[in-house]
This record gives C-alpha cells, sequence and structure tokens, in this order.
C-alpha cells in the first residue's frame, strides 16, 4: 500500500443539508457527484464525500455508536487571521465552535469548528509545517 490518502468520507444525516452547509463555505461539489445520494468535493489531490450515515457504517462493516468517530479533521493555513475568517464563515454557514483560534502549546495557533453532523475541522497555522505555493503542508 503506497503511503498517501485518496478519499474521506463522512457519514451525514442529511445530505441536502451537509451539501449546503460546504456550499456556504464556498466549496463546490463535483459533477460526478449523484443527486440524492453521495456528494463528491476534489480536494485537490484527494477526495471527499459526503454519504448517509448508515450506508457508510454498514458498508464499512463498523457499528454507528452515533457519537464522535475519533477523528478530527484539519486545514492548514499560512496565517492566524485566515484561523479565524475560517472558523467565523464556518460558524456563520450552520457549524458550532467548539474552540475559538487561540495560540496552541506546540507553537502555532488553531480554532475547531464541528459540522452539522458532528465532524470537528480543526483550521490551524504550524509554523513547522510551512505551506507551498498550492497549500500543502511540507513536513
Amino acid at each position: 500500500m503506497q503511503q498517501r490518502m485518496t478519499l474521506v468520507t463522512l457519514g451525514v444525516g442529511d445530505l441536502d443539508r451537509a451539501i449546503a452547509f460546504y456550499s456556504r463555505l464556498g466549496w463546490m461539489p463535483h459533477p460526478t457527484s449523484v443527486e440524492g445520494e453521495v456528494a463528491f468535493f476534489d480536494l485537490g489531490g484527494m477526495v471527499l464525500a459526503l454519504w448517509d450515515r448508515q450506508k457508510l457504517a454498514a458498508d464499512s462493516g463498523v457499528p454507528d455508536g452515533g457519537g464522535w468517530g475519533g477523528v478530527t479533521l484539519a486545514h492548514n493555513v499560512r496565517d492566524s487571521g485566515e484561523v479565524d475568517a475560517i472558523v467565523d464563515s464556518a460558524v456563520a454557514a450552520g457549524a458550532t465552535l467548539a474552540r475559538a483560534g487561540a495560540a496552541t502549546p506546540w507553537g502555532g495557533y488553531s480554532g475547531v469548528f464541528v459540522d452539522p453532523d458532528g465532524h470537528p475541522w480543526e483550521i490551524a497555522v504550524n509554523p513547522g509545517w510551512p505551506l507551498d505555493e498550492d497549500g500543502r503542508p511540507q513536513l
């Protein structure tokens, strides 16, 4: 198995609501999305999919406990102003604020919002992972 990830699928309770939320963030569903079934977002080398939570659990062969699944998604940016702006726009789009932007113990700055289906997103500046011109972190 090559060391890469190509797809993250988020289980959602209401596909239309989830699409509307991510669209309010400025993300556009890809034309290969299947209306009423699944939405795909091209993340520039990776794909985010939104799919019915129960179908995803069944397809993955796992029980759905209904709570947080032990995963937090992250989006790195170049400065603290971007962190605050993105977190604020997500909250305005319908997210819940989990943690306002603030300095971190590891020398960065981050904030967290939770999408309408309970998926947490950390928006962060990490000085140890500078972003290239395409926004990809350099480890």
